[in-house]
């Protein structure tokens, strides 16, 4: 059941077809976990408390610096120096008091991740780790959650769905393997043009609610590619890889 101010509130979800009062209230009673506060976390978190998600999980154990600001526009000048977790829960709060946010100040990892993230409808990562979205994505298999994913450069950026313990769709590690992080630039050092991160983060955000609602055609088993330097954006076909660590018939994974 919506409220009056709700009913006003999400207005334009309820006249779309695809969407309607049941779309509504999948949204009100799903629970999204969000893994990292940074610049594909914070509009990713924007548009889904927006949207009516009921239950918010926020995960980042980092706090907000004068840097993150031109490109992290759920913080703003007088946040400098607080949990981003704690950050975000006022402004989301602010943004919609009708969305529960609960904020998680600790870093995600092989050892916390299932209990953290266990009973969420989605999974939406952002993080700028390997060792985290590696973690991130084996308790997604196992606890047979969708996992929403999206990852930026300089200038590109990608999104995609996975849902590995479908036999028929690929998991994250069909696509990457066992990747680890490189003594590679950062992005203090590479730099990143702001309004990037703004469109592969909402991007995120319209998947996780697609998964939600069932709008549409799934992006699992596809990778969304954009090229801001060429303003070109393209999906390619992820296959499953039969020798997958993750999901694959000898990895043991994908149950608990």
């Amino acid at each position: 059941m919506l409220s009056d101010a709700e009913l006003d509130r999400y207005a334009r979800h309820l006249v779309l077809r695809e969407v309607g009062g049941r779309g509504q209230a999948l949204l009100h009673a799903a629970n999204v976990a969000v893994i990292g506060a940074g610049g594909l976390g914070s509009p990713c978190l924007l548009y889904l408390a927006a949207a009516g998600v009921g239950r918010i999980t926020v995960v980042d154990d980092d706090t907000v610096a004068l840097s993150n600001l031109q490109r992290q526009v759920l913080f703003t000048t007088a946040d400098e120096g607080r949990a981003k977790v704690e950050a975000a829960a006022a402004h989301l709060h602010a943004l919609n008091p009708h969305v529960a946010v609960t904020p998680v100040a600790n870093r995600l990892d092989a050892a916390n991740a299932a209990a953290l993230l266990a009973g969420h409808t989605v999974i939406a990562d952002g993080c700028d780790s390997f060792a985290t979205r590696l973690a991130v994505s084996d308790a997604a298999l196992a606890l047979r959650i969708p996992l929403v994913s999206g990852a930026v450069g300089s200038f590109d950026g990608q999104v995609a769905t996975f849902r590995g313990h479908d036999p028929a769709l690929p998991c994250y590690r069909c696509l990457v393997g066992a990747a680890h992080d490189r003594d590679a630039q950062s992005c203090a050092e590479a730099g990143i043009i702001g309004a990037l991160t703004g469109i592969i983060g909402s991007l995120m955000a319209l998947e996780v609610i697609r998964e939600i609602t069932g709008f549409g055609e799934s992006l699992a088993g596809r990778l969304l590619l954009y090229d801001a330097l060429g303003a070109r954006m393209r999906t390619v076909r992820l296959p499953k890889d039969p020798d997958c660590p993750g999901c694959g018939p000898r990895s043991g994974r994908g149950s608990l």
